[in-house]
């Protein structure tokens, strides 16, 4: 769908088996800035770029006019495709240095930060060609898009990253804002906070487009922010809380607090493990928001 005279969105819908007969329905966005060629933001899972190419054609322009991929992280979601869309229009890829690792390797990625379902979800490796680090900027072409310009934006992942583009005043944030009441993942509670935080003060948006969240417009951007931290600390309490009547055990921890949070049961996983390890190691830090 069209969001402004030159980005579209694209949803991807897809599923992560949990276990056998069990799996998890999820989704994705895509995003396309169109000027004189199309920048593409993310690309789903593995087999989403039959989708981008029809979606491009559709709307009167020609795949091959991707000139850049960027990665706003490393995670299956978001880079599953990005072999097979390189292969086919010879895009250059972008991405923070420090997901380089797991992109190029994605053996690596599935050993160190194992999925269910990855090889099904990951179209193959693929060579970052510009790292993008905070500050930086990307001026797609001379058509009036104007520059992108790159927010180191960590907690997601070591080396997710955000975008704004002034000229449409639109941000987007990978996965860096959490969805209130959805599946939270993250490596780093304090910088989730910390990063969201600094999204939350970018002046003058009027577009948030998040991978795991409805495009919001105007005042629902920043009200999306606001329930973000609120969630944040409500997941932090929760864990806490569990933890403290004596719950050690990580995956009896895990399911308690998924259960606490009315989060699905299939959601329980050694990823949401993660997340939730996370936040014991703040143990000492009972407001996030506000120490950090």
């Amino acid at each position: 769908m069209q969001i402004t005279p030159t980005i579209h969105a694209i949803r991807h819908s897809f599923r992560v088996p949990i276990a056998t007969g069990i799996v998890l329905d999820r989704f994705v966005y895509s995003y396309l800035i169109y000027g004189d060629t199309i920048v593409l933001i993310d690309t789903g899972v593995a087999g989403c770029e039959t989708q981008i190419f029809e979606y491009i054609r559709s709307t009167g322009r020609d795949p091959s006019e991707i000139a850049l991929t960027v990665l706003t992280h490393s995670h299956p979601d978001h880079i599953g495709a990005a072999r097979g869309i390189q292969q086919v229009t010879g895009c250059n890829i972008a991405a923070h240095p420090a997901e380089r690792a797991w992109i190029e390797d994605i053996d690596l990625q599935n050993r160190e930060r194992p999925v269910p379902g990855f090889t099904d979800l990951v179209g193959g490796s693929v060579q970052i060609d510009h790292d993008l680090v905070d500050g930086d900027s990307i001026e797609p072409d001379e058509t009036g898009t104007g520059e992108i310009v790159i927010f180191h934006t960590p907690g997601h992942s070591n080396g997710s990253i955000s975008l704004l583009l002034p000229t449409e005043r639109a941000l987007f944030s990978g996965d860096v804002i959490p969805v209130a009441g959805d599946l939270p993942v993250y490596d780093d509670a304090a910088q989730s906070v910390k990063s969201v935080k600094r999204l939350r003060r970018i002046a003058g948006i009027r577009v948030l487009l998040s991978s795991w969240d409805e495009p919001r417009i105007e005042d629902f951007a920043y009200q999306g922010m606001d329930k973000a931290l609120d969630y944040l600390q409500i997941i932090h309490n929760t864990v806490l809380t569990i933890n403290g009547e004596g719950v050690t055990d990580l995956v009896e921890l895990t399911k308690k607090t998924a259960a606490a949070l009315w989060l699905p049961p299939q959601a329980v996983s050694p990823l949401l493990a993660r997340t939730f390890a996370a936040n014991l190691r703040l143990r000492d830090h009972k407001n996030l928001i506000e120490d950090y």
